[in-house]
């Protein structure tokens, strides 16, 4: 038991005689009932520490930028890159889950939480890339490459955003505290709004030291990603041309932060969740075509290594169900991986001399891709590969170009939206675009053609038209 010595008695004697006096005279009683916090640190208080609390809000957005791209967390929790790849033909499902099954399925329900944590992730990366900005102006304005690559990390955001989910996503941010809600953009307006801020980080990063260079051609490489999705063609070229060779923006990993995501998910039959696509499945048994998908796992392909099939029994994934096939680009946890690269660079020139008929031009620089080893990540390089052929017609050419391009981005969350493009812009129909046909795990492909917003947009009051029905559908391109 505790005893209080003599003075400590009369000091506390002394404090509750007057505490009355003190509640009466100073309203305490009202400070007492406030909402307490004591474990909070909001981002002003980070900020208010200057230098050192702007560095800290920057380097904290670069973690939730790597968390949503190529991060993402423990063994059941992927990135949105590797679950906006499920809904295509680049991974398989291995798991018991029914929200990565409904995906893989392209079937995804609204409610599907793991679309809602992915979504919520992404969404809220945007205020932590606003809240270093703000910081770094005030706190660190001679370094202003830092800001440009806060805006390259929102324009590559928020371009990403409109690649995957349903035309009609609202862009709403928080300001001192309080929501401001927007009504829901078109999937061009939303690219309309990531052009400016990748414009304002090419803008800032302007100076001629390491970072500058780096973020410049990040942002760069993404405006140009950008205006291809608006169909702006010859000027994502020209936007793209200065990029230098071998230029890459890579995510890095360690175990004490946070582990490659791909890893995580695919590594070891144990553990996978995923298993590398194919163009055919064991439906009952049987195999099956999966028409529109490609062969990613049994195809050969140099750019993605593979171990086990999709007929071979030997070794099941985690589900205990689906023979395992794992990718050997990512063996490690720690192995880096490229967010954007001088090869993307590349491929949008060669879909601009795709789009303007020039088929030869498309093909000089598909073909100088493969004439020497490309770094695709870890510790990985492509080999030389021998030239592919001209294709005879424009309908080939496309085949061709989107074919080569998947490999080359294998799961780096670019194939959702190159597959709606493929509607948009090229006049495919999805049945002639997405994996379809019956699916291994029961039933039909379904019809959808992105992710949808969740349920949460739904405090939203702007997000729902007058009839009370989501702005923004599965099947819409």
């Amino acid at each position: 038991m505790t005893r209080l010595s003599k003075r400590a008695r009369r000091a506390t004697a002394a404090l509750l005689a007057a505490a009355p006096a003190l509640l009466a005279g100073c309203g305490v009683e009202d400070e007492l009932l406030e909402p307490q916090q004591p474990g909070v640190i909001s981002p002003e208080d980070v900020a208010a520490a200057g230098a050192t609390g702007a560095q800290a809000l920057y380097i904290g957005a670069l973690g939730s930028l790597k968390n949503w791209t190529g991060g993402g967390g423990g063994s059941n929790q992927e990135n949105i890159w590797m679950y906006a790849d499920l809904l295509t033909d680049v991974w398989k499902v291995s798991d018991t889950f029914i929200q990565r099954i409904d995906t893989d399925a392209r079937r995804v329900q609204t409610n599907n939480s793991t679309v809602s944590s992915a979504y919520s992730t992404t969404t809220q990366s945007r205020a932590f890339y606003r809240d270093a900005i703000r910081a770094l102006k005030t706190a660190l304005p001679n370094e202003p490459e830092k800001q440009g690559e806060m805006y390259f990390a929102l324009g590559y955001t928020e371009m990403f955003m409109g690649e995957i989910f349903c035309n009609g996503i609202p862009l709403g941010i928080t300001v001192d505290g309080e929501p401001q809600y927007t009504e829901p953009l078109t999937n061009q307006q939303v690219f309309a709004v990531a052009l400016t801020h990748l414009d304002s980080a090419i803008a800032l990063a302007s100076g001629s030291n390491t970072l500058s260079q780096s973020v410049r051609n990040a942002a760069t490489v993404a405006k140009g990603r950008t205006l291809v999705n608006m169909g702006r063609f010859a000027e994502a070229a020209t936007a793209v041309a200065n990029v230098p060779a071998n230029y890459q923006y890579t995510l890095t990993f360690s175990q004490p932060t946070q582990s490659n995501a791909i890893w995580t998910l695919n590594a070891t039959p144990t553990t996978a969740r995923y298993a590398v696509g194919d163009s055919a499945e064991l439906v009952a048994g049987t195999e099956v075509v999966v028409r529109n998908a490609i062969p990613f796992a049994s195809a050969g392909d140099p750019r993605v290594p593979v171990s086990g099939n999709f007929k071979n029994s030997s070794r099941k994934s985690i589900d205990g169900l689906t023979n395992y096939v794992g990718q050997l680009i990512w063996t490690d946890r720690a192995h880096p991986i490229v967010l954007a690269s001088w090869i993307d660079a590349r491929l949008i020139q060669a879909e601009a001399r795709l789009q303007a008929n020039d088929i030869p031009g498309m093909m000089t620089i598909l073909n100088a891709l493969r004439a020497a080893p490309q770094w695709l990540g870890s510790a990985f390089n492509s080999p030389v590969m021998p030239n592919l052929a001209t294709p005879a017609s424009q309908t080939e050419a496309v085949d061709l170009f989107f074919r080569e391009k998947a490999f080359w981005t294998f799961t780096r969350g670019q194939r959702l939206g190159d597959l709606r493009r493929l509607i948009r812009q090229y006049d495919r129909t999805a049945e002639n675009v997405f994996p379809v046909g019956p699916h291994y795990r029961g039933g039909e492909y379904g019809d959808d053609v992105n992710l949808p917003v969740p349920q949460q947009e739904d405090n939203n009051p702007a997000f729902r038209d007058a009839g009370g029905r989501a702005q923004c559908v599965n099947t819409q391109a």
